[in-house]
Formats: C-alpha cells, structure tokens, sequence
C-alpha cells in the first residue's frame, strides 16, 4: 500500500493504518516490524527502468517519448560564496523539489510491496514499513526475514540499495516478554540490522510498547523551547500579535498526530496539558493560580482532549463517508438495527472483538467505541 502523495491520504493516517494491524493482534501474539531505508532513493531512480514501468501500467508512447524527455538532458551546478561549478549531467534520479518528483518515484517503487510475501507492508514514498505476527517469535522473526529477503531483492531488482545502518528492527507487544537478544535479522549482505525501543516513523516517535512517552517528551522539549523564546520578547507583541504566534507556532504541534498519541496514558498526556495552559497564560498574561479551565475560556480555545477527540471524530466520520484510504474506511462497520429503538435512528458501527487492552487500542476497536459512545 502506498500512501505518499497521494490526495486524502497522510502521514497520520498511514500510521493510523500501521498501528491497527499491529494492535490488532492476538494477546498471545508477538509482533515485529523492518522499518527501511534507503540510500538516495530519490537520486537513485533509474530512468530506462522507470519508463519501462510506465510501458507495462499501458502508459501510451507519446506519452513515453513525454517523460523521457522531461528526466532526460538534465544537469546541475553547485553555488558557493558567489562561486558557480560547472555542470554536471545527471543521468539518475527524479528532479527534487519538483512537483512531479515524488508522484514519479511512488510510481517507480510501488510493485515492491507485491514482494512481501505473508508480511504485511506499508510505503510512504521512501518510508517502507515491513511486519508480521505469530505465535511464536522465532516463526515471526523467520517470516520477517523472508519477506525482508524478498523485498531486498525487489529494491535491487530497480537499483535501489539498503541503508543498513539506518534501517532499524522493533519488537510490539504490552504484554508479553521478549528475550534480550532476540535472533537477528539480517540484510543480503550479511549485516545485522539494530533492534530499537523507539522509531521516529511518519514524524510521530514510535516505542516497543506504544506507551508514547518518548514522542509526548519531545513534543514537550519543542514546545517548551518555542513558549521560552515568547517569553522572552514578550513585550515586543501585542495581545493579537501573542494570539497568533501561538495558534501558528504551538497548536499544529500538538495537533499534528494527535489521533495516534491520544492512546497514551493520562498522565503523559497531562504533560501536554501543562505546556498548553503554559502558552495561554503567554497569550492572556493570567497568573499561575488561574484554574485551567478559566484558561481556556480567556482564549476561547478549547482544551487539548477536547482538540484531540474532535480531531478523531472526524477521522471516523471521514472513514464512515468513504473520504478517508480504503484501509481506513475498510475497517468501519455500520451495524444492522433490527428494531425500532431511539438509537437505530443514528448510525452505530460494529464494535469487534478485542481480546487484549492491546487490542483495545486499535482503530477498528476504538473507533467503533467512541462513535457508538458519541450517538448515545
């Protein structure tokens, strides 16, 4: 599944996808993940190779002889303290910064997931996520490799080379233990991959047991360094000025990926709370005694659970209506009423069975909880 530039899907949503299929899972289930990278990939594109691609998605020729034209001829210079380079021709590779560079290169590398085998896979132009499930840990981590093999060779198979050192191994799971040294999984060229507790993927930090922790102590960090630079020139802005550098700079870091942290515990999640309210009394100069309810009533903001939750709402609500990827929308179920009842007049979906508080953090269980908990 490839989600990279394409219009109604994003980052969050892709990780939302992810974190079902691994939360979904049974309780007595382990599951790990490949999170891959590639070396160049944009610059590593080969041209003869993509129009191949074109030729065989019954691209017509003129068509063809177009973005043959468009990739080939191409060259570049360096400029440096007013100094400029000779040219250089560039044979490989998509132009970047273009509009039509990412779109070329989803194009190019989105037959690789065929190669995945019984593992599940998930591209966002050059982020690839691979992961399976089982049982047993030494059967997931044999799959895993399999698939990783397959896939590897697929990237061959269009130029594209493995960045071992930077692609990362992870194991989920809440519940259940995993040994220190779990077997290695390793790349075709005999390097061990490092297995990791935390992932930045997608622009959200990810960790072993999805607790968010390590996301939600970066969100502080960032924050926290933005509101001390406010402070501190705080005389040079007015009322408005103030209202508007928050609501530019603070608010879409707290909401980018809020659907997908909203999982972590109340107690991470009031550490948010604290830099929120903190931004506020930058905003309205109240005093630190003020209650935070009376905070967000000054600004006329609302709190971050409520941002949060309303932000969901609509995920769901885009799921139901179909404007959300078809792995999303996929995983809602309108429920069949079959009596005349107050809430058969509302649309209530199928809550499926969970058989973990793992479970119980997956999109299609939660999503069918809070929509259900919405109309009643």
């Amino acid at each position: 599944m490839q989600s990279g530039f394409r219009a109604g899907h994003g980052c969050t949503l892709a990780t939302l996808k992810v974190l079902n299929d691994i939360t979904a899972i049974d309780k007595r289930h382990y599951c790990a993940a490949v999170f891959i990278d590639l070396a160049k990939a944009f610059d590593s594109v080969n041209h003869h190779i993509f129009i191949g691609r074109l030729n065989s998605l019954g691209f017509s020729n003129d068509c063809l002889a177009w973005f043959t034209n468009y990739l080939s001829d191409r060259a570049q210079c360096v400029k440096s303290e007013g100094l400029l380079t000779g040219p250089l021709e560039v044979s490989m590779g998509v132009p970047q910064g273009s509009i039509l560079g990412p779109t070329l290169f989803s194009v190019y590398i989105n037959d690789v997931a065929l190669a995945a085998g019984d593992s599940l896979i998930h591209l966002y132009t050059d982020d690839t996520n691979l992961y399976t499930s089982g049982p047993s840990l030494d059967t997931v981590l044999t799959n895993l490799q399999t698939s990783f093999n397959a896939i590897q060779l697929s990237f061959s198979g269009i130029q594209l080379l493995l960045n071992a050192n930077k692609s990362k191994c992870m194991l989920f799971n809440r519940s259940l233990s995993a040994p220190a040294r779990p077997s290695s999984i390793t790349s075709l060229d005999g390097s061990d991959l490092e297995y990791v507790d935390n992932y930045k993927y997608l622009g959200v930090w990810l960790d072993c047991k999805l607790s968010f922790q390590t996301h939600i102590k970066h969100l502080q960090s960032k924050i926290k360094s933005r509101i001390g630079f406010l402070f501190r020139n705080k005389a040079s802005f007015t009322y408005a000025a103030k209202h508007t550098l928050v609501k530019l700079t603070i608010l879409p870091i707290l909401d980018f990926g809020d659907v997908i942290y909203k999982i972590a515990s109340n107690t991470l999640l009031g550490k948010l709370d604290v830099v929120y309210h903190s931004a506020i009394r930058f905003v309205t100069k109240a005093p630190y005694t003020t209650h935070h309810c009376d905070l967000d009533t000054l600004v006329g903001w609302p709190s971050l659970h409520t941002r949060r939750q309303t932000h969901w709402l609509q995920v769901i609500y885009k799921s139901l209506l179909g404007k959300a990827p078809p792995y999303l929308s996929s995983l809602v179920t309108i429920a069949a009423h079959t009596s005349s009842t107050r809430s058969s007049r509302y649309l209530s979906l199928v809550t499926p069975k969970a058989n973990s508080s793992f479970g119980r953090l997956s999109f299609q269980f939660s999503a069918a909880t809070d929509w259900n908990k919405l109309i009643n």
